[in-house]
């Protein structure tokens, strides 16, 4: 990206922003968990609105977006002074947590060892939408599931076996990694690619850059399930994606909410 200095803020923000339509909820759930996931966390509407408004985001939809996750029970709001103070509740806590080990895995290993689950009709089925409810499940089709490790406890009303080796047919890597995902983790890759920082970089201009490159590598790591390379289909690019989102966020350190509302009010 051949910009001049002063121009470099607005042109990354741009490579990443055209990616897709930005749900501002969804924006806010990728910055407290990347930045103020620790219970005594906490964000001013100030900063808040520093971070997020560089991406083409009005103060209105952030105001909007905010009521919506207090009324989903992710956000609470209160005062300190004269200023709003945001926090993640418990459920918001728990939420995040669920999900930073997928969001933030720099090498995942696939385990070794898989078991599949396989339903009759009735109450099989339902059994077998219970287990498809854990992360380490992967739906195959209506009636079978994949799973990691050893087959566990309380399935008896399912079929259950452990596999040792797996040969995935193409209509299943098709079903794992659909065109759409394909495509939109290639563009997000693209748009990594395009990325350069100078050496001078304030901590809110750090947050914005962070949020929105965790904001699409989260939409796309939460779709895929970590599968031996032989799952990937033959335009997968997720192992290149993930390799230049952690180069680029080892580039913007996270700064300390301290930092953020003294870069804020500067």
């Amino acid at each position: 990206m051949n910009t001049a200095p002063s121009q470099w803020f607005e042109a990354s923000i741009a490579e990443l922003s055209h990616l897709q339509n930005l749900r501002v909820w969804s924006i806010i759930v990728s910055l407290f968990g990347d930045l103020a996931q620790q219970p005594d966390a906490r964000i001013s509407g100030t900063t808040l609105t520093r971070i997020i408004t560089p991406m083409g985001i009005k103060p209105e939809a952030i105001r909007v977006a905010l009521h919506r996750l207090r009324k989903d029970g992710w956000i609470e709001s209160t005062r300190s002074g004269r200023a709003s103070v945001h926090f993640l509740t418990e459920f918001g806590r728990s939420q995040s947590a669920a999900v930073t080990p997928r969001i933030y895995a720099r090498d995942p290993q696939p385990p070794a060892a898989w078991h599949l689950l396989i339903a009759e009709d009735g109450s099989g089925q339902t059994a077998l939408e219970e287990a498809l409810l854990l992360p380490q499940y992967i739906s195959v089709n209506r009636s079978t599931a994949l799973g990691q490790g050893a087959v566990p406890e309380g399935v008896e009303e399912l079929f259950a076996a452990n596999v040792s080796q797996l040969q995935p047919p193409r209509w299943l890597q098709a079903r794992l990694f659909p065109d759409d995902l394909i495509e939109t983790c290639q563009a997000l890759l693209t748009a990594l690619q395009q990325l350069s920082f100078p050496a001078e970089i304030s901590a809110v201009e750090i947050a914005t850059l962070r949020t929105l490159i965790v904001h699409h590598w989260r939409r796309i790591a939460l779709r895929h399930p970590d599968l031996p390379s032989h799952f990937h289909p033959e335009h997968w690019v997720g192992p290149a994606c993930r390799a230049h989102v952690f180069d680029l966020l080892d580039q913007l350190p996270q700064p300390t909410l301290q930092e953020l509302d003294q870069s804020a009010s500067s």
